[in-house]
């Protein structure tokens, strides 16, 4: 599997958001990585 297309500022932010290793975002699946940020969007909106 190789890492997702995304910019270091990206990764940056969500393992900041996410409370995890920046390895750990740049390797999760992306439909993962996608299933957590709407986690994240949904307990924003509380």
């Amino acid at each position: 599997m190789r890492p997702l297309q995304i910019s270091p500022e990206t990764a940056l932010k969500l393992s900041e958001k996410l409370n995890l290793p920046l390895e750990q975002i740049m390797h999760m699946p992306q439909h993962i990585l996608i299933q957590k940020m709407i986690e994240l969007e949904k307990e924003k909106e509380k």
